[in-house]
C-alpha cells in the first residue's frame, strides 16, 4: 500500500482515538484523540478535533458493537478528556486539505453519522450522548445524530456550531439540517445559534430544543446511566445473542486493482473506467439459523457487506480521476434468489437484520458516491433480486440481447428485495425512483417477478437503459464510455446527484443536498479558502478579508 493511501481497515487494539467500554446492555465510546496521531501531517487534534482517522476508527467501533455485541442496546458517545467533549473536525487540517479531500471527508462523517440513526430506526441500538465538556462544530453533529443529548450544567460547557462565523464556512455533517428537521429548534433562534461563537449552556440550551436534558456534574454521571438503562427498555437486541467478530478482511491492492474474494475491481487507467465485478455465492450456504450463526463473519451476505463497503470506500478516497464506475456481476443467479430467501425469511433475527443494515447502508455508499455509474449486463452475468440494486442503482445500464442464443443471452430477474429491502435515503426503493413510484409502471414489474427476463423483456418494462443485439453491443458500449469520460467532472457530480434523488425530500436528502452543492460550493470560495479567507487565517492572529458581494 502507497503511503498516502488511506485504509479503511482497523481494528480496536489499533485504535488510537476511542475508548470501548462494555457493561450488559450499555456500552461507552469514548473520545481521548491522540493528537499526535493525525492521518495526515500538519496539524495536531488537539481538544478532541477530530480527522478522517477518528471518523474510521469510530465507523469501526459501531460495526463491532452492532456485529460482536448484540447484548448493547445503548451506546453512550462521550469524551475520556477533561471539560471538552469535541471540538469538531480539526480546522488546521482543513486548511492544509484539498478541496476533494474535504468533501469526502464530509461525505464519510456524514454516512457514518446517518448510520447510527439507520441502526436506532432498524435494529434497536440506540445512542446516547454524554456531552460532558465543551461541544462544538462536527462534535455537536456526533451528539446530533445520537437518539438524545445530556449537557453537563456547569456554568461552562456548552453546545456551538461556530462555522459560520469563525471559518465562513457551512456545518458539513449535517449540523444545520439536524437542528431544524431533527430537533425542531425554531428557526429564529437556529440563526441566532448558528452565528454565536460561543455557543449556548445549560438551561438555555435545553429550553431551546439544543439538548435533551442539563445535569449538574455531581449527578451527570447517574443521570446519563439513567437515561441509557431507558433507552435500553426501548430495545429488542437479544441479551443472550452471540455476537460475531469481524475477522480482517482478505484483501490484496495492486497498482491498477482491488482484490477481494468476492469483489474484483480492475482500474483502467487509461480509460479512466473501473470495472467493478461482485461474484455470487457458490458452494453449499446455510438457510438456517443455526447455519448462519456458525458461519458467523464467514457467512456470505455479510463478507460482501463488507467487502464492497471497502472497495466502494478506497475507490472513492484513493482513486479520484477514476471517474466511470463499470458494474458487473458473475454467477449462478439462482443461489443470489436463494440467499435473498434466506434474508427474508430470518429477517427478524439479531445477526440477519444487522446484515440486512450492512447491505443497505452499503448500497446507498455506491448511489452517493460522486462518480458515473453504468452497469453491463452480459453472459455470466447474476443481477437477479438483491444484486439488481447494483444495476438500479447505476446512471445507466446495458443489457445485451442474443437473438439467436437462448441459453447464452444474459437475463435479470426481480424478487421481493426489490421492493424495499434496501430503500435509498430517500426512504424509496430504487425501483419506487426509478418510476416515480408509479403504480401501473411497478405493477407491471412485480407481475415478473421471479422470471427471469432477457435484454428484450427487460427493456420492454424499463428496467434496463439500452437493449443492443451482439452486432451493436461493443460500439455502442465503447461510445457511451467514451463519451461520459470526456466530460465535466463537476459538471456530472452536480448532474448525477440531481437526477438519483428525485424522490421526496428528507432529512438524509437534505443532509446531503447541502453537502454536494452548497458546502462544495462555498469550499471553493475565496472568503473561505483564499488566502484571506477565513478557513486560511484561523488561528493566525489575522483577520479575513471578505468579498461583500452576495451571489
Amino acid at each position: 500500500m502507497t503511503p498516502d493511501r488511506v485504509d479503511y481497515q482497523t481494528q480496536p487494539s489499533a485504535y488510537r482515538h476511542w475508548k470501548l467500554k462494555f457493561e450488559g446492555p450499555v456500552a461507552t465510546l469514548a473520545a481521548d484523540f491522540d493528537e499526535n496521531a493525525g492521518l495526515r501531517p500538519g496539524y495536531k487534534l488537539k481538544l478532541n478535533s477530530y480527522d478522517l482517522g477518528v471518523d474510521i476508527e469510530l465507523n469501526d467501533a459501531i460495526n463491532r458493537i452492532r456485529f460482536e455485541h448484540p447484548e448493547v442496546r445503548t451506546v453512550v458517545v462521550t469524551s475520556a478528556k477533561d471539560r471538552v467533549f469535541c471540538s469538531g473536525a480539526n480546522i488546521f487540517m482543513l486548511g492544509v486539505s484539498s478541496h476533494a479531500w474535504k468533501v469526502n471527508f464530509c461525505k464519510f462523517t456524514n454516512e457514518t453519522r446517518n448510520g447510527l440513526e439507520d441502526s436506532s430506526k432498524n435494529s434497536g441500538l440506540k445512542f446516547l450522548a454524554a456531552v460532558n465538556g465543551a461541544c462544538a462544530g462536527g462534535g455537536y453533529e456526533l451528539a446530533l445524530a445520537c437518539d438524545e443529548i445530556v449537557l453537563v450544567d456547569d456554568r461552562s460547557s456548552a453546545v456551538s456550531l461556530p462555522e459560520v462565523p469563525l471559518l465562513g464556512v457551512l456545518p458539513g455533517t449535517g449540523g444545520l439540517t439536524r437542528v431544524t428537521d431533527k430537533r425542531k429548534v425554531r428557526h429564529d433562534l437556529a440563526d441566532i445559534f448558528c452565528t454565536t461563537n460561543e455557543g449556548v449552556r445549560g438551561q438555555k440550551a435545553k429550553d431551546w430544543r439544543l439538548v435533551d436534558d442539563i445535569a449538574k456534574p455531581a449527578v451527570f454521571a447517574a443521570k446519563v446511566q439513567e437515561r441509557a438503562l431507558e433507552l435500553a427498555k426501548g430495545s429488542d437486541r437479544p441479551a443472550n445473542g452471540k455476537g460475531v467478530a469481524l475477522t480482517p478482511l482478505q484483501r490484496t491492492i495492486e497498482a491498477n486493482a482491488l482484490r477481494y474474494p468476492f469483489v474484483n475491481i480492475e482500474i483502467d487507467r487509461a480509460k479512466r473506467t473501473a470495472s467493478f465485478t461482485i461474484k455470487a455465492p457458490s458452494g453449499a450456504q446455510p438457510g438456517d439459523v443455526a447455519g448462519i450463526e456458525a458461519a458467523g463473519s464467514n457467512w456470505y451476505p455479510l463478507q460482501l457487506a463488507r467487502q464492497l463497503e471497502d472497495a466502494i470506500l478506497e475507490m472513492r478516497t484513493n482513486e479520484l480521476d477514476i471517474g466511470l464506475w463499470l458494474m458487473k456481476t458473475e454467477g449462478d443467479a439462482a443461489a443470489v434468489l436463494a440467499m435473498d430467501a434466506t434474508l427474508a425469511a430470518h429477517k427478524n433475527h439479531w445477526l440477519v437484520r444487522e446484515t440486512l443494515g450492512y447491505l443497505r447502508r452499503t448500497f446507498s455508499r455506491l448511489d452517493l458516491s460522486s462518480r458515473s455509474l453504468y452497469a453491463l449486463i452480459e453472459p455470466g452475468s447474476c443481477f437477479a433480486g438483491s444484486f439488481l440494486e447494483l444495476a438500479l442503482a447505476c446512471d445507466r445500464s446495458y443489457m445485451l440481447m442474443l437473438p439467436d442464443d437462448a441459453a447464452k443471452t444474459p437475463r435479470i430477474t426481480v424478487d421481493d428485495t426489490n421492493f424495499g429491502f434496501f430503500p435509498m435515503v430517500t426512504g424509496q426503493s430504487r425501483l419506487q425512483r426509478r418510476f416515480y413510484e408509479e403504480a401501473p409502471a411497478l405493477n407491471a414489474v412485480r407481475e415478473q417477478a421471479g422470471k427471469p427476463l432477457d435484454a428484450d423483456a427487460a427493456f420492454k418494462l424499463g428496467l434496463v437503459t439500452s437493449n443492443p443485439d451482439d452486432i451493436d453491443w461493443a460500439d455502442e458500449t465503447r461510445i457511451a464510455i467514451e463519451e461520459r469520460v470526456a466530460m465535466s467532472p463537476d459538471a456530472l457530480t452536480g448532474m448525477e446527484a440531481n437526477l438519483r434523488f428525485n424522490g421526496p425530500e428528507n432529512m438524509f436528502t437534505r443532509v446531503f443536498g447541502r453537502l454536494t452543492a452548497w458546502q462544495n460550493w462555498i469550499f471553493q470560495r475565496p472568503n473561505a479558502v483564499g488566502e484571506k479567507g477565513a478557513l486560511k487565517v484561523y488561528g493566525k492572529g489575522d483577520k479575513a478579508a471578505f468579498d461583500w458581494n452576495r451571489v
